[in-house]
């Protein structure tokens, strides 16, 4: 976990840097944060989209069992 944090705020902190205007601490928050940010959003957007496929698979054996209702 603390792994792709420090990464993002490295990576966050290069990119920032590039431009040399100022420091490169703001770039290492967003950086960190972003990192923060998608470890949580990547495995619920995963869920949703294994629920929704699952959802549709049954939707789909349904109809070819009972026949399509329109």
């Amino acid at each position: 976990m603390a792994l792709s944090t420090a990464l993002g705020a490295l990576i966050g902190s290069a990119i920032d840097g590039a431009d040399g205007e100022d420091t490169t601490a703001d770039g290492a928050i967003i950086g960190a944060a972003t990192a923060t940010v998608v470890r949580v959003l990547v495995p619920v957007i995963f869920t949703y989209a294994v629920g929704w496929a699952v959802l549709k698979g049954l939707d789909t054996a349904k109809d070819k069992v009972f026949g399509d209702k329109v």
